[in-house]
């Protein structure tokens, strides 16, 4: 694995890179573990190194949608702004257990709880919906990228948040309309999205969000999307 100078970094997203994600083939078969760290380099991603994540969306009672503005402490995509919480299940016997994606589950409430400060008893991995998911791949710059398949989670819940600075630079609930004006901005370059959001949003969110109540008939635990 290459070795990368990360003494610019910041200490606390660095020590977060020795976490183990689920090193996965292409039809998400659990085929290792490696560090957080060399996941998201590209040369490692070039050689279809490739890695199991998820992106969790919460509504409101309002059916508004809970999204963040990553800090600028983030090694990848910093100040973007994206869905509720972004992350990865780590190598362990919870989050690794498949059945119904329990593990995937049990990491999004976690990582719910650790960047947005919401108590792991508001959302209980029960109470996390999953729905579908997607393979893609992104480059953040020269160095940081990603390769995942992402397992895609919704919540609809009032939650309490205490979102952690070093993790989110900012949140708010948006409108449908309030997301396709954000979507401009980025379209326009005033602001930045992940790819990830960018994907789920012109690909899937807005039939998801008409149908908030209705969303059995888009559960495909099957097929993966690659986008």
């Amino acid at each position: 694995m290459p070795e990368i100078n990360i003494d610019h970094l910041d200490k606390q997203q660095v020590q977060l890179l020795a976490e183990m994600c689920i090193l996965i083939d292409e039809n998400d078969n659990k085929i290792g573990a490696d560090t957080k760290k060399n996941c998201h380099l590209n040369e490692n991603i070039k050689k279809g190194l490739l890695h199991r994540a998820f992106s969790v969306f919460l509504f409101n009672s309002e059916n508004k949608l809970l999204l963040q503005q990553r800090s600028d402490a983030k090694i990848t995509f910093p100040g973007c702004f994206t869905n509720t919480c972004c992350s990865h299940p780590l190598n362990n016997p919870g989050e690794l257990e498949e059945n119904d994606a329990i593990g995937v589950r049990r990491a999004a409430q976690r990582r719910l709880n650790a960047e947005l400060g919401i108590p792991l008893e508001e959302v209980s991995p029960q109470e996390i919906n999953y729905i579908t998911r997607i393979h893609y791949t992104a480059q953040s710059d020269s160095v940081w990228g990603e390769n995942e398949i992402d397992y895609i989670l919704f919540v609809r819940k009032n939650v309490t948040l205490n979102p952690d600075p070093n993790e989110i630079k900012s949140c708010c609930y948006v409108s449908k309309e309030e997301l396709k004006e954000l979507m401009k901005k980025a379209a326009n370059g005033e602001v930045k999205i992940t790819p990830w959001f960018k994907i789920i949003v012109e690909t899937f969110l807005f039939k998801w969000w008409d149908n908030l109540n209705h969303l059995n008939q888009f559960i495909d635990h099957e097929k993966i999307h690659r986008m």
